[in-house]
């Protein structure tokens, strides 16, 4: 009998690239599509691209509600045979399951902080994060907390600008309203975006820093030892409803990096996490600044699987007790990944041209939605590539 691992997350690229991975791995693969909405139904019942994989043996669609979430996993995904692993690949599914360990702990495995219930969300805390980060070194832009309640809030008299507001949870969908703000009127145009999305909210307003590149790291830690087998250098990033994703990127080896990469190591070692890790950071005007560190997969954790670095069945391995520390753990090699998702929200949205979207994917090494060994989810894509060519045109002539 196959172990089942359970996906949980929001993006089908995210979880197509987990699903992959853990498919080569042997194991058997239950996805949970969350879908965000303010309502308390699904917004539709859809069957998305990832689900389309021959790796994929069943799939639940489940609200953005974290008892739903519960319910779904007690009824749908529990196996009397064996403990199932559970594989957050959002910060609201990571959250949920951090704070339901006592209900789940019977059936399933999942990550933790020494499997203390709430421990995980208790780090998911930026400020924390950021003090953590100073502590041991790294540089981090000063920022301050703006409580935000039912639309209600009080702006702070010391506040610098420009500045940079992020909410404290990362919102399920878009990142509206993360943008520079140059002056006051600016950062509660900015704030009343994120309060449409959501009306309570913390958000940690940051000093702004001109980003000169950005770049990404993921890992795995089993709460004694980390290993972060490479950097991701960002290429390009999405705009509009994607804003700040990686469209495009480069996954290379630690070379040049092996001092920020210590101290990344230490830093995750302080916090006690067991799980896979993704962490962020940045240069500005000569100097590395870490950002945030999501006690989850990232998103383009695919591109690793590709070049030989199965982060996903490393942490199913530790999950269930066995020996990982043998599987390749390292880049070796430099290769350039796409992710066509946000590539074509680009373009349908007029910030890139058909031409463009075809000479990113042509320009990259890895692809996220392609692959010659599970290839129906390419086949769907395509048929979505050609459905938006087809609304583009019509939305072309309407307007003229």
């Amino acid at each position: 009998m196959k172990q089942k691992v359970v996906v949980i997350g929001h993006g089908y690229t995210s979880r197509l690239g987990v699903v992959r991975a853990l498919g080569i791995a042997g194991y058997e693969v239950i996805v949970v599509v969350v879908q965000p909405t303010t309502s308390g139904k699904a917004v539709r019942n859809v069957k998305p691209i990832d689900c389309y994989s021959k790796y994929v043996s069943r799939y639940f669609f489940c609200t953005n509600n974290g008892d739903a979430l519960i319910d779904l996993l007690l009824t749908k995904c529990v196996d009397n045979t064996q403990k199932v692993v559970l594989f957050p690949d959002s910060d609201f599914s990571a959250a949920v399951i951090d704070k339901n360990q006592n209900i789940l702990s019977e059936h399933f495995l999942f990550p933790h902080i020494n499997h203390e219930q709430g421990a995980v969300v208790a780090w998911m805390d930026k400020i924390r994060q950021k003090k953590l980060a100073a502590d041991i070194g790294l540089n981090v832009a000063k920022g301050t907390i703006v409580e935000v309640d039912e639309g209600d809030y009080t702006l702070p008299s010391d506040l610098e600008y420009p500045c940079f507001p992020k909410p404290l949870a990362t919102l399920v969908g878009a990142k509206t309203g993360m943008v520079r703000c140059d002056n006051e009127s600016e950062l509660r145009k900015s704030l009343a975006l994120l309060i449409k999305r959501s009306a309570t909210i913390s958000v940690l307003v940051e000093e702004y820093k001109k980003i000169d590149t950005e770049y990404a790291l993921m890992g795995f830690s089993d709460g004694k030892t980390v290993i972060i087998p490479g950097i991701i250098r960002t290429i390009s990033l999405a705009n509009g409803g994607h804003f700040g994703v990686a469209k495009q990127g480069k996954l290379m080896p630690v070379d040049g990096f092996e001092e920020v990469v210590g101290r990344f190591k230490q830093y995750v070692i302080h916090t006690g996490y067991c799980g896979i890790f993704d962490i962020d950071f940045y240069e500005s005007d000569g100097k590395l600044y870490f950002c945030e560190m999501n006690f989850r997969y990232g998103g383009s954790g695919y591109a690793y699987t590709k070049m030989g670095v199965n982060l996903p069945d490393i942490y199913v391995k530790e999950m269930l007790g066995h020996e990982w520390k043998s599987v390749q753990a390292s880049i070796k090699d430099s290769k350039i990944f796409v992710n066509e998702r946000m590539s074509l929200d680009d373009w349908y949205q007029g910030f890139i041209s058909f031409t463009e979207y075809k000479s990113i994917l042509r320009g990259s090494d890895i692809s996220f939605v392609y692959d010659e060994d599970d290839t129906r989810p390419g086949t769907i894509f395509d048929w979505m590539v050609r459905l938006y060519r087809f609304k583009y045109l019509v939305k072309k002539c309407l307007c003229k």
